[in-house]
């Protein structure tokens, strides 16, 4: 009996969650595509469209902006009904974001995807204010961080099929005219500018198209499957107002949802800008460089788990601490270091900046679940209106990548000593300053 109660998935009356949690814990991989299939969808649109690198990162804004707006009602659903409701209605507006794509493409208008990112992130908001304190509760509170960590080490599993999709059935697919060249055909020939737009497009819509089927078998399955009633799903409700109170007074609450916010705009600042890096720095066609963002990703996959078990030896906010000051090095290297140079028909050097830029998903492994553990430890049945403001820290992923675009748009601004996408990476440096501070914070409350 001892060790069942100190299993991951049993609680201290040694009731075991291994099912529920599996079944949750495919929400982390589905939502983790959606992510990373959209992620490369900023450079495809900036192509297609012959959008600025600030309009097209406005994909980044309605993804994350969904997040953000959707994170309050979600909790107050899931407060009012309970989890396996939240997942529902979650996989419910997925799926009709991911269909929109068909009517979004037939009209050829930026405005419509913008629109069907956003339906697909309201969803994903539910999912993910319902999925976190879920995992949360499937167990002891001791092991609850670890939980987490577990959950999320799939996230980037679902994130890495994604990137390949992305890869090889868009970027790869998409005509190979360059910006330049559409250009010239929108002043030339507007028609056949058209033709190629349309055909792009059917492209970016198909797999949004099978990911909404899969979506709503997802659905299906949730919808007969039997989640158990925890411990937050029933008894007492205490008032809104009293967990707002609580929350606000809440420091450590307080500086969690602050380094959050930091944390998500740097990782999709990383994560999206990567292409424009290996195009402006190294000369990379987008498919190409869309393959060292996937080598990013399993990077960042490996070291979830590794990290997941370093959380049986090491505090969490010490870890953290750890792996944000080495996270900020490596923007360093990404800003400073040099690249390999295109001489005689061939590169020559080693590809130190992008190595870098490479190295610091190992860093950002970590930290999104962590900072939630630590937020929302032994909250009870706060943790539901505590995670909605976690959840609209990820509308950090909404506002950072836009200015980051909107740097690398302004070549004039900085001289010849860097590049503006050298530049445009001292967002993600400023980012990983403020959570090395927050854990500072965390380390000095606990100790």
């Amino acid at each position: 009996m001892s060790n069942t109660k100190n299993s991951l998935f049993t609680d201290a009356a040694g009731r075991n969650y291994l099912v529920p949690f599996i079944l949750v814990t495919s929400l982390f991989a589905l939502w983790g595509f959606a992510n990373d299939i959209t992620n490369p969808m900023v450079a495809a649109f900036k192509n297609v469209l012959l959008l600025s690198n600030f309009e097209s990162s406005l994909v980044q804004f309605a993804f994350y902006g969904g997040y953000c707006l959707m994170a309050i009602p979600a909790a107050l659903f899931i407060r009012r009904f309970d989890y396996k409701k939240g997942i529902l209605l979650g996989l419910f507006l997925y799926a009709a974001g991911c269909l929109l794509f068909i009517p979004a493409g037939n009209a050829m208008a930026f405005w419509a995807f913008l629109f069907a990112y956003f339906i697909m992130t309201c969803g994903l908001s539910f999912l993910e204010t319902t999925a976190n304190p879920f995992i949360l509760s499937l167990g002891s509170q001791n092991t609850a961080t670890r939980r987490l960590n577990l959950s999320q080490a799939f996230n980037p599993m679902g994130s890495i099929v994604g990137m390949f999709i992305a890869q090889n059935l868009i970027l790869a697919k998409l005509d190979s005219a360059t910006e330049a060249e559409r250009l010239l055909l929108r002043d030339t020939n507007p028609e056949a500018l058209n033709h190629i737009a349309r055909a792009d497009l059917g492209v970016i819509s198909t797999p949004y198209l099978i990911l909404g089927v899969v979506v709503f078998a997802f659905f299906l399955m949730f919808l007969f499957a039997r989640l158990p009633k925890v411990a937050t799903d029933t008894g007492n409700k205490i008032s809104i107002k009293t967990t707002l109170k609580i929350l606000f007074g809440n420091k450590i609450y307080l500086w969690s949802v602050l380094a959050q916010a930091f944390y998500v705009g740097a990782q999709i600042m990383v994560w999206t800008f990567i292409i424009q890096y290996a195009e402006h720095e190294l000369g990379m066609p987008k498919s190409v460089a869309q393959g060292y963002n996937i080598v990013a990703m399993a990077i960042f996959v490996g070291s979830r788990f590794i990290c997941t078990f370093l959380l049986k030896f090491i505090k969490p906010a010490q870890l953290l601490a750890v792996l944000a000051a080495v996270a900020a090095t490596f923007v360093l290297g990404t800003i400073f270091l040099p690249n390999a140079q295109f001489v005689a028909g061939q590169y020559v050097g080693a590809y130190w900046g992008l190595y870098c830029l490479m190295a610091i998903s190992a860093c950002m492994s970590l930290m999104f679940p962590t900072i939630y553990g630590i937020a929302l430890k032994d909250m009870g049945d706060e943790a539901k209106l505590a995670s909605a403001g976690l959840i609209l820290a990820i509308g950090g992923g909404a506002i950072l990548p836009p200015i980051q675009g909107w740097l690398i748009d302004r070549a004039t601004w900085f001289g010849s000593a860097l590049s503006p996408v050298r530049f445009s990476f001292i967002l993600p440096l400023i980012c990983f300053v403020v959570i090395a501070l927050y854990s500072r914070s965390v380390i000095k409350k606990s100790s």
